[in-house]
């Protein structure tokens, strides 16, 4: 055949698939995953990870039916799956998955949006517009805040590092854009020695080495001590916490921010989990300050319970956000007074979360947003009181939804976790605190009822009468 008319037999079969049978088996299967999600092992079976060796094949040379593929991942895939979309899944302060985020997820698939450009999507650019108002108005930022949709929270922190950087070094004369890498030397970046891991690696990747990095003491919470603040000035990148990972803790915002902004200095706050309470009338006062910072980065797949992945980078002055991150290109067609998307994040083509986000926040509302803050703190309150109950030692104060656990020694907490996690019961992870080995606890699904909590903490208190 003559290549110039060639066209494949293979791809007119796709085109002539019966996709609406497909949709509805998959449908199907995801219905029955859903109905029977707390029936299901927490984390997987050992045979069901043993059974995932059914993939390891090369690539097949001629094409396989679509029946055939959803169904091997429905056999295989499912019972391999770590359920944290159930009541009693606490580790990695993972999130559930709202009905609103999900069944929007799945029609927003269909639809298979690029939110690069306006253009590329007018529903997308319209939904980031709104979400970005709504969530402004939640967490009761500067209005002038610009606002990314993008992975999860580590991207959003080093978006939110590289917009601090280069906003501190253009105040002294320095556009990085066309001196490179090495003007990073004249920043001073000040952090507390509990900072997450992802902030180091933020650092890292736009140049600052960690031994540059001027770690701050933190207290028994994990709080960044404020008396041991080194002076500040207007080359100085500050990084706070909104809810440490290990305890939850919140730093004191109002006494940092303060300082930084007569300085001149930036303050980005890494609230990946913890942000949220902001929305809380009943929690705001842990975030007191915070909106005096620079730039914030939080994800929405935690607390809020929309569907990974939904991170955020928010940056208080728009200008400073899109001046880091945008991209452009003679065949960009831009309409300039609609949203695109790109000018916000790393990303030019990327898909539409903005339309999960805008079902997860509409479903719940300003109301409901505050109480499923609010009810994971009383949870978390919950757990540890019962826990506590039957002598196990909580070794942090619960200021929102983190629980840690010490079960009399180093040796025997490690081996209680482990059984906790092989059980199928619930699933939790571990750390260290305080020099202990402590079992962390993370209570961040809407799905987790008291009685999920009960029916952990006996299965707990079961397996530590085994340990001696």
């Amino acid at each position: 055949m003559d290549g110039k008319y060639f066209e494949s037999e293979i791809l007119n079969a796709v085109r002539k698939s019966e996709i609406n049978k497909y949709l509805e088996l998959s449908k199907s299967y995801s219905l029955s995953y859903i109905e029977n999600i707390n029936k299901r092992n927490v984390y997987p079976t050992s045979k069901a990870i043993r059974d995932l060796d059914i993939f390891d094949e090369g690539l097949p040379q001629t094409p396989q039916t679509t029946e055939e593929i959803i169904e091997l991942l429905n056999t295989y895939g499912s019972p391999a799956t770590v359920a944290q979309t159930g009541g009693r899944y606490f580790g990695f302060v993972n999130g559930g998955i709202l009905p609103a985020s999900l069944s929007a997820r799945w029609l927003s698939d269909t639809w298979d949006q690029n939110t690069a450009l306006s253009i590329m999507s007018p529903i997308a650019s319209k939904l980031e517009e709104v979400v970005e108002q709504w969530i402004i108005d939640l967490l009761q930022l500067p209005p002038t805040t610009g606002v990314g949709l993008l992975t999860g929270s580590s991207t959003a922190t080093l978006c939110g590092v590289i917009a601090g950087r280069n906003h501190l070094l253009k105040n002294n004369g320095l556009d990085i854009t066309k001196t490179g890498i090495q003007s990073s030397d004249d920043i001073k970046v000040v952090i507390s020695e509990e900072a997450h891991a992802s902030v180091f690696k933020a650092l890292r990747m736009i140049g600052i080495g960690s031994d540059t990095v001027a770690k701050i003491p933190a207290d028994s919470q994990g709080r960044l001590l404020v008396s041991n603040l080194p002076e500040i000035d207007n080359k100085t990148l500050i990084i706070l916490q909104a809810g440490n990972l290990n305890t939850g803790a919140y730093e004191d915002f109002q006494s940092i921010c303060t300082s930084a902004n007569q300085k001149g200095a930036w303050v980005h706050v890494d609230g990946a989990f913890g942000l949220w309470a902001a929305a809380s009338e009943n929690l705001s006062h842990l975030t007191k300050g915070m909106e005096l910072a620079d730039s914030w980065s939080a994800d929405a797949h935690k607390t809020l319970n929309a569907p990974y992945d939904n991170g955020m980078i928010l940056c208080k002055r728009r200008e400073d956000l899109i001046n880091a991150l945008q991209m452009t290109g003679p065949y960009i067609i831009s309409a300039s007074e609609k949203r695109d998307g790109m000018m916000y994040t790393p990303d030019m083509s990327r898909r539409a979360r903005g339309v999960e986000l805008w079902a997860t926040l509409k479903s719940l509302g300003s109301q409901g947003v505050q109480e499923l803050v609010d009810e994971l703190h009383h949870k978390a309150l919950y757990f540890a009181d019962q826990l506590r109950a039957r002598n196990f030692e909580i070794v942090n104060e619960v200021d929102f939804n983190q629980v840690l656990v010490y079960f009399n020694d180093d040796e025997k907490t490690d081996k209680l976790l482990k059984e906790i996690q092989e059980s199928g019961v619930c699933w939790m992870g571990g750390s260290r605190w305080s020099e202990k080995a402590v079992i962390r606890i993370s209570v961040c699904s809407y799905k987790t009822t008291y009685q999920d909590i009960d029916i952990s903490v006996n299965e707990i208190e079961r397996l530590s009468k085994s340990i001696s």
